[in-house]
């Protein structure tokens, strides 16, 4: 599995397009960033930045570490980094489907705001 795998299992879901910027490719939907390719210098080379939920993340970590993790770097944000060279094409596939629902959803504006805290 690789980054070009992982391109085309994504741009095979409904609105997905692939958007090239400044620090790379990565994978959209409705303009939100659904994927990209892990660039932080803690990621392990060859891992995917995927949009999910945290608490989903702790269970894909808990479930199988060898394949999702997350660096302290990435730890505030509401994502998951995927080794590509350890994921099925099944198992990554699954995980897109479910990054635009949670994307595309208004969880994502729930895990946004209690990042933030509570305003006064």
């Amino acid at each position: 599995m690789d980054f070009e795998t992982a391109r085309e299992i994504a741009l095979g879901l409904p609105g997905v397009v692939a958007s090239l910027g400044a620090r790379g490719m990565s994978l959209k939907v409705r303009g939100k960033m659904l994927a990209c390719r892990a660039i932080h210098p803690s990621a392990e080379e060859g891992s995917l930045m995927v949009r999910i939920d945290v608490a989903r993340r702790a269970k894909l970590m808990a479930a199988d570490s060898e394949v999702y993790y997350v660096t302290p770097h990435y730890a505030p944000y509401a994502s998951v980094l995927v080794r590509l060279s350890r994921v099925s094409r099944s198992a990554l596939a699954a995980l897109l489907e479910e990054a635009m629902r949670f994307v595309t959803s208004d969880a994502r504006l729930a895990a946004r705001a209690s990042r933030k805290g509570p305003r006064d």
